[in-house]
């Protein structure tokens, strides 16, 4: 007799092709520059618990082997996916505009208005 085997978080998040990407898949994905140039990567997302909407990419930028890495949270809506690069694309990031933005600290109290402030959302 062959057993059914049940489908896995990973069988139903598996597709990455349509409008919808599970959230540990966005983990680690590149993000481009306006110039298409990489200039990092999503570290985690920041998810509004009551709205239930993806508020926040924290993004790692710079560094070697996560030594000098910066983290930095960006607006999700200020990103979107290229297909062609596989990664996310955002169309005013500069380096220099990067380099004066609000650094994501690892501890304390984040002030989100300030991100949005900065970025001007």
């Amino acid at each position: 007799m062959e057993t059914i085997r049940q489908p896995t978080t990973a069988d139903l998040t598996r597709d990455t092709y349509g409008v919808l990407i599970a959230a540990g898949r966005v983990n680690g994905v590149a993000v481009y520059g306006a110039d298409r140039n990489h200039i990092g990567h999503v570290e985690d997302l920041m998810i509004d618990k009551r709205a239930g909407t993806v508020e926040y990419a924290v993004l790692n930028f710079g560094g070697f082997l996560g030594l000098g890495s910066k983290h930095y949270a960006l607006p999700w809506r200020m990103l979107r996916y290229d297909v062609d690069l596989e990664g996310f694309v955002v169309d005013n990031i500069t380096k220099d505009r990067l380099d004066n933005a609000p650094v994501y600290e690892p501890v304390g109290t984040r002030d989100w208005t300030m991100v949005d402030n900065y970025w001007g959302v």
